[in-house]
């Protein structure tokens, strides 16, 4: 099979809505599209049996509905259905090591909520060897207003802490597909000593802003090297990591976070940043494991 990006299939709204998204960046990607349904129980098929004794039946239904919107929406593109039956966390990893990009439907939950529901895109998002983009349900009502009318586009989170090449070449070949402007934001607290009994030291504040800008225009400087087409725009935001990327994130057609593929064994597989993505930005998450 070709080059594919893989969607993770189970009927509920965000992963048809998951679907409908992988449909349309595997098309700007010029990429085959898999889906994916995954279920310990589906029988081995057999030659002949009929739908009322079919036990995969539903599974059956559910891949050939999405398979034929899909096709008729983008009649070009190569989609390919397939039934696993296996563990779909197991499923799913496997299908990120032979895939481009996975992409899943994600409930967007709350931070409390999300330790009892056994959400099985964060699991995996976590272990993933690529990309993992999550997308919620599509809504009728509009998401929060752009900050400004340059707001847009793809969004990416940097921490400037060691390299992140990974992160950079996702976010940039994103954009230059898509045709869309690059927003790079960098979040960072304000200092202890920066604060004095009248206020705030505006004066510490300047140099750790300028500080952060140096970091910043050193790590974009030869990706806007290679994608010359690519309009960047760079921000740096004096605040908590997590609160800069999604204010940063309003609006954005995608927002990227990164993702250490290393980490010591006590530490949480997701940092704050990609953890606040997955839960609150209202836009598409991509989350990307880096070095």
């Amino acid at each position: 099979m070709e080059q594919a990006l893989t969607v993770g299939l189970d009927g509920s709204p965000e992963s048809l809505a998951a679907a409908r998204w992988a449909a349309d960046e595997a098309e700007r990607r010029n990429l085959a599209l898999r889906l994916l349904h995954a279920w310990p129980l589906l029988a081995p098929e057999p030659t002949r049996i009929p739908a009322e004794i079919d036990q995969n039946y539903w599974a059956k239904r559910l891949m050939h509905n999405a398979q034929a919107e899909l096709q008729a929406r983008h009649p070009g593109l190569t989609v390919v259905g397939n039934l696993v039956a296996d563990d779909a966390q197991k499923a799913l990893l496997q299908a990120s090591s032979e895939s481009e990009m996975l992409v899943l439907g994600s409930r967007g939950l709350t931070p409390v909520e999300s330790y009892f529901l056994g959400d099985i895109s964060m699991p995996v998002v976590a272990r993933a060897e690529r990309p993992v983009v999550l997308v919620r349900a599509e809504r009728g009502e509009e998401g929060p207003a752009p900050e400004s009318a340059s707001a847009g586009g793809v969004v990416v989170a940097l921490k400037l802490h060691g390299p992140c090449d990974d992160l950079l070449e996702f976010a940039f070949t994103t954009a230059a597909v898509r045709g869309v402007p690059l927003r790079t934001v960098h979040g960072r607290g304000v200092p202890i000593h920066a604060y004095a009994p009248w206020g705030v030291d505006h004066t510490v504040t300047q140099e750790v802003r300028q500080e952060a800008q140096k970091g910043l225009s050193q790590a974009l400087r030869p990706w806007r090297e290679k994608f010359p087409g690519v309009v960047v725009a760079e921000a740096i935001r004096l605040d908590s990591p997590a609160r800069a990327v999604i204010a940063a994130a309003a609006g954005a057609e995608l927002l990227v976070v990164g993702r250490r593929k290393h980490h010591p064994p006590l530490a949480p597989r997701l940092g704050p940043v990609a953890q606040a993505a997955a839960h609150h930005a209202r836009c598409p998450v991509a989350v990307v494991p880096h070095d």
